[in-house]
């Protein structure tokens, strides 16, 4: 696509101006088209699925700390955390969560997540340590879903 060259400070605007503008515009609206390759799919429990124009998807990327540099005594532990969305979905989203493993070590390497609850503003996980020793870990986000 063509550059449209910026007026220089009181040029009087002229059809051919005004026509490389238009061009411009048409172009930008011929390349966001409403085709279905355009379009996001999300199936959400509460909602069915919600097709929506992919430039109107909400996507939330987040973590939360869960451990630093701090020592697991007992097996089983868990611990709850509670990622807090910074804009509310019309729908709770669909999530993922992993545990990231910071120092590298075998307790850090036997965790697990498990996703407790998704509402509209949040999402609530359980983790759980299945080995005792020194961690620094933390649960990464990823909601998708329709904005509110």
């Amino acid at each position: 696509m063509a550059k449209i060259p910026l007026p220089d400070r009181g040029q009087p605007l002229d059809v051919t101006y005004i026509y490389q503008v238009a061009n411009a515009v048409n172009d930008i609206a011929n390349q966001v088209s409403s085709a279905t390759y355009n379009y996001t799919s999300v199936y959400t429990r509460d909602g069915g699925k919600q097709d929506t124009k992919t430039s109107e998807t909400r996507i939330i990327g987040g973590y939360i700390d869960v451990t630093n540099n701090e020592t697991i005594s007992t097996v089983g532990t868990t611990k709850e955390k509670t990622f807090n969305f910074p804009t509310d979905f019309k729908y709770p989203p669909i999530v993922t969560a992993t545990v990231t493993n910071f120092l590298g070590t075998d307790v850090g390497n036997d965790v697990a997540v498990i996703i407790k609850e998704i509402t509209t503003s949040a999402v609530t996980v359980i983790v759980k340590f299945n080995r005792t020793g020194q961690l620094t870990t933390s649960v990464n986000f990823i909601a998708i879903g329709i904005p509110n």
